[in-house]
């Protein structure tokens, strides 16, 4: 199939590409260019916010479009403005991030949505696709990790126990959060092509259990080659903190895990990675061959002013 990818040389495209490339498709990838694309692929440079770098797409049709860097209806509508709707699916990476807080988990895909997240858009692109009748598989990971994440998940922890830092602990540490590796995200992307059932679907992708903040920090301190009970730990209190330094904490506060039963059951999937194989992929294949600058640390003070 003809495949267009908007993003995705930085992080979820390095493990997706090469999937595409061997189930035989034909991969057009629209991005800016800052990375280099891999050989076989065709590439379109351009900015998805400009529209006259959107032009390049109109009159082109495509099988597939594959949609990871997405965030507001109007940006996936703009494409879809210029290619037409795929012909056969528009592959969209939401997040879990859409759903409210809540006293029930697991979070099923049924579960009520926050209107105010920050990831509001993304469930309204969901809502735009069915309402359009464009066919469409959309995956709501949690918190994604594995080598090239530009987020500051895993990179946090290992920051602050690399550099035998104090790291900052909400509570008790007993907050239970999930995370799922970048290469299970991209299995599950791929799979969806070639499974019928997965039309417009919605499926949480992540790890199948969740981890307390206490046991990933040990998780992450073994990853790093360190002694878990050498990490200092320094707990907060979350409810007296103001949005500003809720900000410094990377991971959402509150109990926060989805059932990823429905993406197993529909489409033989499993994720290979639990955490601990996850940060240890993670650190060995990119936090550890890292040259960059000294982290930043000062959003800690901010916490530690709970403590």
């Amino acid at each position: 199939m003809q495949i267009l990818l908007m993003g995705g040389t930085r992080f979820i495209g390095v493990p997706l590409i090469p999937r595409l490339l061997e189930q035989g498709h034909s991969l057009t990838v629209f991005t800016r260019g800052r990375q280099p694309v891999p050989a076989g692929v065709e590439h379109v440079k351009g900015d998805r916010s400009q529209a006259d770098d959107l032009d390049q797409l109109r009159g082109r049709r495509f099988d597939v479009v594959i949609d990871s860097s997405g965030r507001r209806q109007e940006e996936t509508e703009a494409v879809i403005d210029r290619t037409g709707p795929p012909a056969h699916r528009l592959v969209y990476v939401s997040s879990a991030g859409v759903y409210a807080d809540t006293g029930i988990h697991p979070l099923d895909e049924t579960s009520p949505l926050d209107p105010a997240s920050r990831h509001a858009g993304k469930a309204e692109t969901e809502v735009w696709l069915r309402r359009e009748a464009i066919p469409f598989t959309s995956f709501r990971p949690t918190y994604i990790v594995g080598p090239g994440n530009y987020n500051p998940i895993e990179g946090w922890f290992f920051d602050r126990i690399s550099h035998g830092r104090p790291v900052p602990v909400p509570g008790t540490g007993e907050t239970i959060t999930q995370l799922g590796h970048v290469e299970d995200l991209a299995e599950a992307m791929a799979r969806c092509l070639e499974v019928d059932a997965s039309t417009n679907r919605i499926y949480n992708c992540s790890g199948r259990r969740g981890i307390t903040f206490n046991a990933l920090i040990d998780a992450a301190a073994a990853a790093c080659g360190r002694d878990p009970s050498s990490v200092e730990r320094r707990h907060f209190d979350p409810g007296d903190l103001d949005l500003k330094a809720r900000k410094a904490f990377p991971l959402r506060m509150s109990h926060f895990f989805t059932d990823v039963q429905r993406l197993c059951s529909e489409l033989a999937w499993s994720p290979r990675y639990d955490v601990a194989a996850s940060l240890r992929d993670s650190h060995q294949r990119d936090y550890s061959l890292r040259q960059g600058a000294a982290p930043d640390f000062s959003g800690d003070d901010a916490l530690f002013a709970f403590s």
